[in-house]
């Protein structure tokens, strides 16, 4: 194969319908999608534009670290050698994160109580998220019929809001519960702590937090696949701010997610951005010799408040996330950018677009803007045509 050169993909926009209240008369099974208070489909022809950076930024690599190098600074030409520089990234942020056990090949699902809501059925549940290790409270939303259905899992702090049942979320981050009233199985986590609050590390098994989550988002994504209302090939992952990191960090590193969709996490570092944070304890600043009381205090990094863990690690060997990126391809994913994530990130993403040239593919990473952090009603139908799109479409 040739040496790498620029390919670029390409791009579309999106539009809102209100609910249609006449539509109570007819009956609920006659209803159309946007009677169910959902967003109108977004035609997949106006979502072509958000596949291709504005051109200041086209084929622009910024400063970071050359991924078409092997570390040894061999050039990568060809798919298998890209298939073994994909290990040798992995294998580093597994080196530094702390490696994974095993992961559960059929994790259990211990299901509670159950109630039907519009067009679907909401389950409460534990999920395995590590050997003999449950979860709860979760939960497991399935739509009416007989499947198999695409899923999802959404990351989130707390499960309720993905799962519809919290009022204030309504319409930005109940992504489950939009999702599920489109056809799919959506299992939406929260903490794994047993703390109440996926923020609240305990250095488990020397991995770091994020990274811990990313696992238990890899055993969630199991656990979907065993079921018989799920077709185990059409998996993605979805989350927000925190859970967009989550997300991220869990498609990236584990192969079972057919596609994914990142929400405003901050994509690269950024120690301008104190909510690109990835510094934290409880991200990847978690320090193994060192008890809960002796953590690093949350803070921007500067002088005399200096980088812990596996972040300062990473970022002292010269490694940035847009190496993780680039172990989706050729899997297709968005970044639903808002506050955090700003256009002048293409130079990141760029990155993963000239690995799927080598692999023979475009129109696998996606950036659609919003102003704010909070998911819109916009954005939103803009992630979930994406979603539809590559775990719907034959």
């Amino acid at each position: 194969m040739a040496d790498i050169g620029a390919s670029w993909a390409s791009a579309a926009s999106e539009q809102v319908w209100a609910a249609l209240a006449a539509a109570l008369a007819v009956g609920i099974a006659a209803m159309p999608l946007a009677a169910w208070g959902q967003e109108a489909p977004v035609p997949w022809g106006e979502m072509a534009r958000f596949f291709a950076p504005p051109e200041e930024f086209r084929g622009k690599l910024g400063a970071y670290r050359p991924l078409m190098k092997f570390d040894d600074g061999t050039p990568v030409r060809t798919r298998e050698d890209w298939a073994r520089r994909r290990e040798e990234i992995r294998s580093c942020w597994h080196r530094v994160m702390g490696p994974w056990p095993p992961l559960v090949e059929k994790p259990q699902i211990k299901y509670s109580e159950k109630e039907h809501a519009e067009n679907f059925t909401r389950h409460k549940v534990q999920v395995e998220f590590a050997r003999d290790r449950f979860a709860g409270t979760q939960y497991l939303l399935v739509p009416d019929g007989a499947g198999p259905f695409p899923a999802v899992v959404v990351t989130w702090y707390g499960s309720e809001d993905s799962a519809g049942l919290t009022e204030r979320t309504r319409g930005t981050v109940d992504f489950g519960y939009q999702l599920a009233k489109r056809g799919f199985v959506a299992l939406c986590i929260g903490s794994v702590s047993g703390q109440g609050d996926v923020r609240s590390p305990d250095g488990r098994g020397g991995i770091q937090p994020l990274s811990f989550l990313a696992y238990a988002a890899a055993n969630c994504c199991n656990a979907l696949a065993a079921l018989p209302q799920v077709n185990p090939r059409r998996i993605g992952v979805i989350g927000h701010s925190f859970g967009g990191k989550w997300a991220m960090l869990a498609s990236c590193l584990h192969d079972g997610f057919a596609c994914a969709v990142w929400c405003d996490p901050g994509i690269v570092w950024n120690e301008k951005d104190p909510n690109a944070n990835y510094w934290e304890k409880w991200y990847l600043g978690y320090q193994f010799d060192k008890p809960a009381e002796g953590q690093r205090k949350p803070g921007v990094p500067k002088e005399g408040h200096a980088r812990t863990g596996a972040y300062a690690t990473l970022v002292a060997e010269g490694h940035d996330l847009h190496e993780l990126h680039a172990l989706m391809a050729p899997r297709p994913f968005l970044v639903s950018g808002g506050a955090q994530d700003r256009p002048d990130h293409w130079t990141a993403l760029n990155h993963t677009i000239a690995v799927n040239e080598v692999l023979g593919h475009t129109g696998r990473v996606a950036m659609t803007m919003r102003d704010g952090h909070t998911p819109t009603a916009e954005s939103n139908a803009q992630a979930f045509a994406f979603l539809e799109h590559f775990l719907k479409q034959p």
